[in-house]
Parts: structure tokens; C-alpha cells; sequence
């Protein structure tokens, strides 16, 4: 892209938010997320009875002189939060003025631009992978990535960056991203949940247009704990069709065709059908705890990021 995906004002704002956890994540790794392990950072927890062997350094002095009995005092560990950022990149996202692949790799800077200020630990899941082999295989150069036992998990995901300093090397990952073939949704989904050490936060965007469906991919990513926010995005055109007559419809993935006669009398039946679809998608979501938004490609960034998506409490 020769524009940069976020203006710098935009970033400016995005640094004050940070993604909000409902859920505790099980990572390792130490970030700047409070997290229910017990360790040696800053942040007082609790304090137990002293054995034999402890770390003298960490003996509350000020309780021995009060009660003449020795206890070790407790820190809360800060960690980081994984965050998977699943972005379709089939064929249909290419569709829109401007397109919605444009448009949820815009969305998906400023998400993981939010997670590495808060030095969570970002992927991206791009599915399918045709067209994108070529920047999968150039994060994937890392000796990690040989190792057979991995090639299964690293294949069609962009290797995980952490920090504000990989954020260039973050954008500069999605702007080589393209969108081509047949999405695969559910297997895309249940693959990555199957495959994931450690849970923490999903972000699926897409227009969730693919006719195998949604639910299982959705319902894989939830069974398996992860805090899943889908964001559906469609084009301008598909929510509010301005071409009329005898028409020759062309699958973009399938490349099937049909011809149909549209009348702006089938208007009202096509937008009700279409509001059917988003609000039983809606439905589905909120009935098993994932954050769902809708929007068109056309849409204000700052709207959807600065409004809709604070107001929700992804991130604050």
C-alpha cells in the first residue's frame, strides 16, 4: 500500500488504550498485564507463613515486628496477553470502494499497535494463505520456524511480535499481506484453536460471507478459552446495491455464475436478508460471550476504534 495504514494523529490516540483481559491469561511470559500468578514483580498480593528455605529478601519486617512471626510477602506477576488476529483474506474481501481487505488491515494495525504498546505479544492468521506464502515464509526464517514439530503451527501465521519497537516491522508485514482464493473459515479457526499453547485474546475479521458457515470456527475458538471479538465487515455495495437489471453474478472464490434479474422492488426483500443474516450472526455471538461488531468498508476508523470497540470494553 502506498499509504501509510494508520495516520500518525490516530497512533498518537491509540497509545492511551490498552486491551482489556476478561479473562486471566496462562502466558508465561512476563508483559505489563496483571495476571493471578504469584511472583517477585512490584505489585503487592499477599503474604504466607515463612518455611524453611525461603528467600529472606522477601520477609515482610514491619508484620515480624507486630506480631513476632515471620511471613513471606506475595507479588502479583504482570503477563503478557497473546493476541491472534485472524484476517480473511479470501477473494470476497477484495470486493468495495475502499475494499474491505484494506479496511480490516487498517483494523488490525490499530488493534495489535494497541497490544504492542501494552507489550502483549501479537500474531496475525491470515486465511487462506494463497498469495501471502512469500511474507509467511519471510517471518518464518528464524530457526524456530525449521523445527518440524512447529511447521504444522507456523504454517499461515505470521510469527509474533511483541513490543512498541516491532511496530514498523508489524505494518510492514500487513501492507505485504494480499487476499485471493477460497476463505475456509472454520478450518482456519478450529485449526488455530487446536494448535495454540496458550489462550488469551482472537480477533476475527471478516465478512463471514463463507457458505460452510461460521459457527464452528467461532465455537472452537470459545470451547478452547480464548476472549474472541468478530468484527464483520462489509462493503458499501453489499449492504446497499446501486446496480439494477439483468445481471450476470460472478462467485469471486467459486467463480460460479448465475443470472438474476434485480428490480429496485427486490431491494427491500435483498436489505432484509442481509439484515437477517448480521443479526442472526449477532445473535450467535452473544449468546456465547464474543464481542460482534458490523460495520462497512467505508466506515470511519476512528468511529469504530475510538467509539464502538471502547464503549464495548475491548480495550480502554
Amino acid at each position: 500500500m502506498s499509504t501509510p495504514l494508520l495516520p500518525p494523529e490516530l497512533l498518537r490516540r491509540l497509545e492511551q488504550f490498552q486491551l482489556l483481559a476478561a479473562r486471566r491469561t496462562k502466558s508465561n511470559s512476563k508483559g505489563e498485564r496483571r495476571s493471578k500468578a504469584r511472583g517477585l514483580s512490584v505489585e503487592f498480593a499477599d503474604h504466607r507463613n515463612y518455611v524453611l528455605g525461603d528467600d529472606f529478601r522477601y520477609l515482610d519486617w514491619n508484620l515480624f515486628g507486630r506480631l513476632d512471626r515471620l511471613f513471606l510477602k506475595l507479588y502479583e506477576e504482570e503477563r503478557e496477553l497473546p493476541v491472534r488476529i485472524f484476517l480473511d483474506s479470501s477473494e470476497s474481501m477484495n470486493f468495495g470502494n475502499p475494499t474491505k481487505f484494506d479496511f480490516a488491515r487498517r483494523v488490525a494495525a490499530a488493534i495489535g499497535y494497541v497490544a504492542l504498546c501494552g507489550f502483549d505479544r501479537v500474531s496475525v492468521v491470515p486465511f487462506p494463505t494463497v498469495g501471502n506464502r512469500k511474507a509467511i515464509e519471510l517471518v518464518n526464517e528464524s530457526p524456530a520456524a525449521t523445527d518440524p514439530s512447529r511447521e504444522s503451527a507456523a504454517a499461515g501465521a505470521l510469527r509474533s511480535v511483541r513490543g512498541k519497537k516491532s511496530t514498523m516491522q508489524y505494518f510492514s508485514l500487513l501492507s505485504s499481506l494480499t487476499a485471493g482464493g477460497a476463505a475456509d473459515l472454520n478450518g482456519s479457526l478450529k485449526r488455530a484453536a487446536m494448535e495454540a499453547r496458550q489462550t488469551g485474546a482472537a480477533i476475527v475479521l471478516s465478512d463471514f460471507l463463507d457458505p460452510a458457515g461460521y459457527e464452528d470456527g467461532l465455537k472452537a475458538l470459545v470451547s478452547r478459552g480464548f476472549q474472541v471479538n468478530a468484527i464483520q465487515i462489509l462493503a458499501p455495495e453489499e449492504v446497499a446495491p446501486t446496480t439494477f437489471g439483468d445481471l450476470r453474478l460472478v462467485d469471486s472464490e467459486t467463480g460460479s455464475q448465475q443470472e438474476v434479474t434485480f428490480g429496485k422492488f427486490r431491494l427491500k426483500h435483498y436489505q432484509a436478508t442481509v439484515d437477517a443474516f448480521r443479526a442472526e450472526l449477532a445473535d450467535f455471538c452473544s449468546k456465547r460471550g464474543v464481542h460482534f461488531f458490523t460495520c462497512t468498508s467505508d466506515t470511519s476508523l476512528e468511529g469504530l476504534l475510538l467509539r464502538q470497540l471502547r464503549e464495548a470494553e475491548v480495550w480502554g
